[in-house]
């Protein structure tokens, strides 16, 4: 999910009115200053006027407009993440986030934790399930925007070395701006909570030698055939590159055999 530059440089309409139309927020008197704070912003959610990728004020200026410490800011801020409607990111702010997302993120992630090892299995299942699809529409849909994302995210992974951390953040950007390029806001929530949950078995896969180059070369044809706007070419490449992640997540760190499907 990209998030918008729209940064909120007042208090959210919705929470108050006062004189003039003008938005105000209302001052918490509650011995729970943090919960009202929740509140308010969960209004503000319900209501729209706080929509998924808007940044909330500075944590002195929330202060302010509340009428209360920054302690009690920060208490609400932390809650909001736990109900994931907000996620806090350094340096950047804290954004409002799809709440649908998180809660279907969460639940996944139980139930995969639940089921091991059969979790595992049945979330890859539901995987290939989508994701061919999700590029054949992508190859449709998609706009210079996202395509510029994938791009970037190919050359970020073909620099990457031995750094998994940056290597399994390009991998996740480059599936998510695909979903994005699907221009379905309900199939990029559902990914966004599958891909996720991939992060080890992405490790295990940049920890299999060749695995990471194998990754690239499917990478690569589904970037290429996207870019020709080749629906079926983009299905048939993510579904081999599907079938490569299952053969490298099941193969031992220490030993690959190479993989004798078609390259499509």
């Amino acid at each position: 999910m990209r998030y918008s530059s729209r940064t909120i440089a007042s208090p959210p309409a919705g929470f108050a009115s006062g004189a003039g139309g003008k938005a105000v927020y209302k001052l918490v008197r509650t011995s729970r200053l943090y919960e009202q704070i929740v509140q308010q912003i969960e209004e503000s959610i319900v209501k729209g006027t706080l929509k998924a990728g808007d940044q909330l004020p500075a944590e002195r200026e929330l202060a302010q407009r509340f009428g209360v410490s920054r302690t009690a800011v920060r208490e609400a801020v932390k809650a909001l993440r736990e109900k994931g409607l907000v996620e806090a990111y350094s340096g950047r702010g804290t954004f409002i986030t799809d709440g649908t997302t998180q809660a279907v993120r969460q639940s996944l992630d139980l139930m995969v934790k639940i089921g091991q090892p059969e979790g595992s299995t049945h979330l890859a299942e539901v995987r290939a399930i989508l994701e061919p699809e999700i590029a054949a529409l992508a190859a449709e849909r998609i706009q210079e925007p996202e395509l510029s994302t994938m791009r970037e995210a190919v050359a970020a992974m073909d620099r990457a070395g031995k750094d998994p951390q940056t290597y399994i953040e390009a991998d996740l950007d480059f599936h998510l701006a695909l979903a994005e390029g699907a221009a379905n806001p309900l199939i990029l929530s559902l990914l966004d909570s599958i891909v996720a949950l991939l992060r080890e078995q992405r490790l295990r896969i940049f920890r299999v030698p060749g695995g990471p180059e194998r990754g690239q070369i499917y990478h690569k044809r589904i970037l290429d055939a996207v870019e020709r706007r080749d629906s079926n070419k983009a299905r048939e490449a993510m579904r081999a590159h599907l079938w490569q992640v299952r053969d490298d997540s099941q193969a031992s760190p220490a030993k690959r055999t190479p993989a004798k499907h078609s390259a499509h």
